[in-house]
């Protein structure tokens, strides 16, 4: 396991790399290590290592050939029928004549099912790539 130390050095390693203006890497490496001193980092470790365990988890169970189909299918099905319901109350607010009061609990509704697509599209398109290019970045760092 890497210890913070070694986080916060190849954090300033990568900053390096990418950022080309000194004083915006500068910037950039004192937030970094504010970070790790209020143990924010820490928690943005702990929650990255949760969210992989859970992919790993699943990409087990889809491959397992004692589980049932049931366990395969789950994640995808409501993955699906959330983002489904979020475009169907889009249609809704959108074509079909609602009270006030009914438009305000739909809206209410439609915000949290915006927020859960925001998280499904992220999980299956966007941060698992990203992790993995920047977890191939970091190994090139340390090298």
């Amino acid at each position: 396991m890497i210890g913070l130390d070694a986080i916060l050095s190849i954090g300033e390693k990568v900053l390096d790399r990418v950022m080309p203006d000194p004083e915006a890497a500068a910037k950039a490496k004192l937030d970094l290590a504010k970070l790790a001193q209020e143990g924010q980092l820490k928690e943005v470790e702990l929650y990255a290592k949760d969210i992989d365990s859970a992919r790993q988890r699943e990409a087990q169970i889809a491959v397992s050939e004692y589980a049932p189909l049931i366990n395969k299918i789950i994640t995808p099905v409501l993955a699906l029928s959330v983002t489904g319901l979020s475009f169907a109350l889009f249609v809704v607010i959108i074509f079909v004549d609602v009270t006030p009061e009914g438009k305000d609990i739909l809206i209410y509704v439609l915000g949290v099912l915006s927020a859960l697509v925001t998280q499904i599209a992220s999980y299956y398109f966007g941060s698992s790539m990203g992790s993995k290019d920047k977890a191939e970045e970091l190994r090139k760092t340390l090298k």
